[in-house]
């Protein structure tokens, strides 16, 4: 098999690993530091988490005039070298980091992968009470969610999500042309560590090596899964189907039909929702618009990164469709919209007779008060493709913005019903999807 081959020059620091600021986390790390929460940094392993806190957010303390020794990183997912306790125990974490604050001035303390220890809510919340300590956790499975988090540290929990690299942090420091880094990105996607691999096949192997080793092998390991096969077969049936409709009873059928695969729909649903739990996936429910209520029995899944789910499938899928739409679902996640499926129903005239339909709109971003309706186009070759594109949004009679997101690269431009229409680059390098156009 032949796969696609760029080389893309970075700039390098002087410990050559490529050095990208993620100013947005840092933003959100500034803005929250000495707060009385447990700052907790979430998302999948390997997307950036420990560089953001123990390199990024260090360096920014440092400059800032913080001492390094009142500055407290412990990772423990790796032995450390200057204890021989087992700090992933939670009494001798405690004895380690109280051995290390001295005095009433400021400390900042980082764990990393907390969820290596037992019990470690209780020793987290006891830091937290601290006056003079501002603490920050990063986790990667299912105690980190969103609906746990005010459990777990009794309301004083502060998330931040964090995804592997958007296409504007990928182009940070290169000069590539756009063009060529946008074709690297939709192929191999935004994990952080590609950026030191300089071959198609390190890239490659990296990435599958991610799935076997580190994903699969934490899920497993986590749920105690007896079926790693089987488990497999579910990441397989969702990475072919990103932005396809489905759900277990669905996903049975055709792992059986297809696959030969035989797995009831309890034990899909359990595999949906540990994968989603491990940040690898996110479930979209459909929204029906003018009803104002969700369904709850269909769900489209979209991949964290794309890179991975083309790994997964060994680069057979590339559907550019499906890969932009998936970039622009995590882009929207990125800049910490809530989206869904929008559904519009409605009746229409077809030979002068009438049906009912389900018109859909490709995403419902909401944050706040704020609400966007998106349709992803890979082309507008004509008016009829253009018609059948906005036949969605023409239905919502609201005021909130309708965007239209096209493949190619396109001016920007807003029609005579206020519909913008703007490029796939464009949007993915801009902050604000409100252009004043």
């Amino acid at each position: 098999m032949s796969y696609p081959h760029f080389t893309v020059n970075l700039q390098k620091n002087k410990d050559m690993e490529t050095y990208i600021k993620r100013d947005f986390y840092l933003n959100k790390l500034i803005n929250r530091r000495n707060s009385n929460e447990v700052k907790i940094i979430t998302g999948p392993r390997r997307c950036g988490k420990s560089w953001l806190l123990e390199k990024i957010y260090r360096d920014y303390l440092l400059a800032d005039g913080v001492r390094e020794d009142h500055i407290i990183i412990v990772q423990l997912d790796i032995d450390d070298e200057e204890t021989d306790a087992d700090l992933r125990v939670a009494q001798n974490l405690k004895h380690y980091l109280y051995s290390k604050i001295k005095d009433d001035s400021q400390y900042y303390v980082i764990l990393d992968e907390i969820q290596e220890v037992d019990g470690f809510e209780r020793l987290v919340n006891g830091l937290n009470y601290k006056d003079n300590i501002d603490v920050y956790v990063t986790g990667s499975n299912s105690r980190f969610l969103s609906s746990d988090i005010d459990t777990v540290f009794r309301g004083r929990g502060d998330e931040i999500r964090v995804y592997p690299l958007s296409f504007r942090e990928y182009c940070e420091g290169s000069e590539e042309p756009v063009q060529t880094l946008w074709k690297e990105y939709y192929t191999y996607g935004g994990m952080p560590a590609l950026l030191q691999y300089h071959t198609s096949e390190q890239k490659i192997a990296y990435l599958q090596r991610l799935w076997r080793k580190t994903y699969l092998d934490d899920v497993v390991e986590r749920h105690k899964i007896r079926n790693r096969e089987a488990l497999e077969s579910v990441v397989d049936a969702l990475c072919s189907s990103i932005g396809s409709l489905t759900n277990p009873t669905r996903l049975s059928n055709t792992l059986e039909s297809v696959q030969h695969v035989k797995i009831n729909r309890e034990t899909i649903n359990d595999y949906l929702g540990y994968l989603e739990d491990a940040f690898l996936f996110e479930g979209v429910r459909r929204y029906n618009i003018k009803g104002r209520k969700y369904f709850d029995t269909i769900k489209k899944y979209y991949s964290v990164d794309v890179g991975l789910r083309n790994a997964r499938l060994n680069f057979r899928q590339q559907e550019l469709t499906h890969i932009m739409e998936n970039i622009i679902y995590n882009e929207l996640r990125v800049r910490g919209y809530a989206v869904d499926v929008g559904v519009i129903e409605a009746r229409q005239t077809v030979n002068g007779k009438s049906t009912y339909s389900q018109l859909e709109v490709d995403f419902v971003a909401t944050n706040g008060m704020d609400k966007m309706y998106i349709q992803s186009a890979f082309s507008i070759p004509d008016e009829e493709k253009r018609k059948q594109e906005t036949a969605s949004l023409d239905k919502i009679n609201d005021s909130f913005q309708k965007v239209v997101i096209v493949g190619d690269d396109i001016a920007a431009y807003k029609d005579e019903k206020g519909i913008i229409y703007l490029g796939l680059r464009q949007f993915l390098m801009n902050d604000d999807i409100k252009l004043d156009i």
